[in-house]
């Protein structure tokens, strides 16, 4: 009976959390989707084993804001195209890959959430698109027809898919990287065109095209942090890497001291 019990709540359980001793307070991250690889765990749990990690996407959106009420920190990943017709593009929809409605629905609604309560939020590739699209922003539907760089930003083979990056002087990026340029993994035909509400750029590939957002200022707004790069496929010992989620975490653990002190 034990063993039934066990293997029920395993198949239905959306919680990620890591082999080894637990410190009893884990901070909880919702991760918007979590793929089949579990890369992304992988570069949370590289920084803090203990982390307990929410998939919540399976979850609908409903289930994920009332989530999302008891957690100290939302991840939004990579994945399919956001639906131009969020930024008045619709009719450029046949120039997007795969596009998931029901995706861009739940991860538009966690955004909104977060910003409005201050919730520590990251963004990876598509993550750093639909942040900047949910705040009023707009995207380059398709780099290689509009843009027509020489830049090499997608690949089939993701691990093939690297190029520079600049870091923007005096942006939160620059401090907590400590670096002014870096090689990263990157793989994506689509880029930020007009930042969102109070976004910033602080990053951009050698031909112009934005790498990373964060707030123009912090000031009374919570931790906010993307990347169009792949941190999770780089070696975590790289600042580009490490940095953001470093700095998620910490906030995250600032963020739980606040939720947990209004109860």
């Amino acid at each position: 009976l034990i063993f039934a019990v066990f293997i029920f709540t395993g198949l239905f359980s959306c919680n990620v959390i890591p082999k080894g001793k637990n410190t009893g307070k884990p901070l909880r991250i919702v991760v918007s989707k979590m793929h089949g690889k579990h890369t992304y765990s992988k570069w949370l749990h590289n920084q803090d084993s203990t982390l307990i990690l929410i998939n919540a996407y399976p979850l609908g959106v409903d289930s994920a804001l009332k989530t999302a009420a008891n957690v100290d920190g939302i991840l939004i990943t990579g994945g399919e195209d956001v639906f131009p017709g969020y930024y008045g593009r619709a009719a450029d929809t046949v120039n997007c890959g795969k596009i998931n409605r029901y995706r861009d629905s739940l991860e538009m609604a966690l955004i909104n959430y977060a910003v409005k309560n201050k919730i520590p939020l990251i963004g990876v590739c598509r993550g750093e698109q639909i942040i900047n699209v949910t705040l009023g922003g707009s995207l380059i539907v398709d780099i290689p027809t509009e843009i027509g760089t020489e830049i090499k930003h997608s690949s089939k083979n993701w691990k093939l898919q690297w190029h520079e990056v600049d870091i923007v002087p005096n942006t939160l990026m620059a401090k907590l990287t400590g670096v002014k340029k870096g090689k990263v993994s990157s793989s994506h035909h689509q880029c930020i065109d007009k930042t969102g509400k109070g976004l910033k750029i602080s990053a951009y590939a050698p031909d112009s095209v934005p790498e990373a957002i964060e707030w123009i200022s912090a000031k009374g707004k919570g931790f906010l942090m993307a990347t169009q790069w792949h941190p999770e496929h780089m070696d975590f010992n790289n600042p580009l890497s490490y940095a953001m989620v470093k700095a998620f975490l910490k906030k995250a653990k600032e963020y739980r001291k606040t939720r947990t002190s209004k109860r």
